[in-house]
């Protein structure tokens, strides 16, 4: 017992010697220090973040321009992110107003065009103060690109491109912009998603973002934390006429395609197939007895373009362009408008249970239809039919009735006359005025062939049925794809 007293006896004696307690408070000291220390050092951090931030944004000031338009006054378009100054007493003219930065210190700005659409003066002001007269030196709708050229007293501070191929949904960004006319402003979020489709044009591939995008804000810079522009912001969506935390920018590489096309040519020059596609669906894949979606299905084949002549035809489902698997609809008409006209490419195609490749050689988007999409032209008369799973009663399709749906005598379809309400036909908006043109890839010549296809498509145990419908109520011209239930689940 004596063994385990007397070292509690030591150890208590050496506890109230001097020198004990000399370490014994240095060592609450020190404790002391550590911790302040540990606490302090999150602020400090935060602290140097908030410098490094504040020097950027300063950085990347300069670069930014607000843009003001002078145009003919006309209906503002109210998705796009840009604002009009009601502060005029004339109503035959306007402001429009919106943002752009520099990208070549010669004085070439870029911005938006629907923010100098119908413009017939342009005028840029600088952070700085500075203002200078710009010329429109290049333009296209589609892509809502606009090129600016101003002549500065002296070199500009142009902006950095970034990779926006390696921006990840989560990454911080900041936005710069003349929101609401209110000046030069920077808002800062995340970004949200990627390769959003907010029904623009059949090529939407925005990048979506948190940070405050309000009218005004169009055409200017979205940046990321190295100060590299990663988008252009230009639309928003919104239930009120502010930012509702959705806003949307044209991806870097996809501006600095469409810079290259106007800088070489004035317009853009695409590459062109001749030929509608449409992203498959599980209902389609379903109804073509495919395991799950894969590709891209064509919906039309313009006689005279290069889909054609290289055998492609309406139905089959485009898997590769060139090697790659394009992710939707949109990437493949992305990689077939950026392909050079002449160029040979590759394309692997699902035909049936086939697989199949061919080589088209790419055309040039004929300029003319460069604004509007090529539709077919269409059939026969008969006594209308209903089909009672789908509720739709077709009948046969007139000449008024093509004139008005844009169809020729050439190509076979019916007319759908009535819709019962509750279908599912009726649910995936189907309406009375549209035409069907195929089902399952059967041409439908007269109304007494469509209960026929259907019944082909049933007997071999789908439960949807393939429609190729040409609807009188159009987003986008040319027919479209539905899948309609044709056997209970």
């Amino acid at each position: 017992m004596r063994m385990r007293v007397a070292p509690r006896r030591t150890a208590a004696r050496l506890a109230t010697s001097p020198a004990a307690l000399a370490l014994a408070r240095f060592s609450v000291v020190l404790r002391w220090l550590l911790a302040g220390l540990i606490a302090a050092a999150p602020a400090v951090h935060a602290e140097e973040m908030q410098c490094d931030r504040s020097a950027l944004v300063q950085s990347l000031l300069p670069t930014v321009v607000n843009v003001t338009a002078l145009v003919v006054a006309k209906d503002p378009t109210p998705q796009m992110a840009g604002v009009t100054d009601p502060g005029l007493s004339s109503s035959e003219q306007k402001r429009q107003l919106g943002s752009g930065f520099v990208i070549d210190p010669k004085g070439e700005i870029v911005t938006n065009y629907h923010v100098i659409d119908g413009a017939y003066e342009v005028v840029v002001t600088f952070a700085d103060g500075m203002q200078l007269e710009a010329k429109v030196a290049a333009a296209d709708r589609l892509a809502d690109i606009a090129l600016l050229q101003v002549a500065p007293p002296a070199p500009l501070k142009a902006a950095q491109w970034g990779d926006s191929g390696a921006v990840k949904v989560g990454d911080p960004v900041l936005a710069i912009g003349n929101p609401l006319g209110v000046g030069l402003s920077v808002t800062g979020g995340i970004v949200s998603a990627l390769s959003r489709n907010i029904m623009e044009t059949p090529y939407d591939d925005y990048i979506q973002t948190d940070a405050p995008i309000n009218h005004g804000n169009s055409g200017g810079p979205l940046f990321d934390m190295q100060g590299r522009v990663v988008g252009i912001n230009t639309a928003i969506i919104s239930p009120t006429a502010g930012s509702a935390g959705l806003g949307f920018a044209i991806p870097a590489a996809d501006v600095r395609f469409a810079i290259g096309q106007l800088r070489r040519f004035g317009w853009l020059r695409p590459g062109w197939l001749g030929m509608k596609v449409q992203q498959l669906t599980p209902d389609m894949a379903e109804a073509l007895g495919m395991a799950e979606p894969r590709g891209s299905i064509v919906a039309h084949v313009r006689e005279s373009g290069a889909a054609a002549a290289a055998g492609i035809e309406a139905g089959d489902i485009v898997l590769a362009y060139n090697g790659a698997a394009p992710s939707d609809e949109r990437a493949l008409l992305r990689a077939i408008a950026e392909t050079a006209p002449g160029s040979r490419v590759s394309l692997t195609i699902l035909r049936g249970r086939e697989t199949k490749q061919v080589t088209a050689t790419v055309g040039e988007w004929p300029r003319q239809r460069w604004e509007r999409f090529d539709a077919p032209i269409g059939p026969t008369k008969t006594a209308p039919v209903i089909p009672p799973d789908l509720g739709v009663t077709v009948g046969p399709l007139l000449d008024t009735q093509r004139l008005r749906l844009g169809l020729g005598p050439e190509v076979p379809g019916v007319l759908v006359t009535a819709v019962a309400p509750g279908t599912d036909a009726a649910w995936r908006g189907v309406e009375a005025g549209d035409a069907i043109l195929r089902v399952q890839g059967r041409a439908i010549r007269a109304p007494a062939g469509f209960v026929p296809a259907l019944e082909a498509a049933r007997a071999e145990h789908r439960q949807f049925a393939l429609l190729l419908i040409q609807p009188q109520k159009q987003t986008r011209p040319g027919p479209e794809w539905r899948a309609l239930q044709i056997a209970p689940y």
